[in-house]
């Protein structure tokens, strides 16, 4: 019951850094876009229908990738090393 009881707050706590980390990791690909459309187009700088499609169609793909690499890095890896941890620890 203990090991279920911490699953289920290791699950809740990773799901928070999980939402955080997807918050933050857009708004600064964002950022990043919409500086490289002012870059690329000085004569077109500031808010403009191209810039958001733009952004719109780079965020698609950024998203995808993104999504899989943090259910690796948040989800993923620290179950498992937590998981080894209690079973090296209960084999010794």
């Amino acid at each position: 019951m203990v090991f279920l009881r911490l699953m289920l707050i290791l699950f809740f706590i990773e799901a928070i850094f999980y939402l955080l980390l997807t918050i933050y990791l857009r708004s600064t690909r964002r950022e990043s876009l919409e500086e490289e459309w002012d870059r690329r187009h000085p004569d077109r700088s500031g808010d403009s229908p191209e810039r958001r499609v733009f952004v719109r169609r780079a965020m698609q793909g950024f998203q995808k990738t993104m999504r899989a690499r943090l259910v690796g890095l948040v989800f993923i890896l620290p179950t498992v090393a937590i998981v080894v941890i209690a079973w090296v620890v209960n084999v010794q």
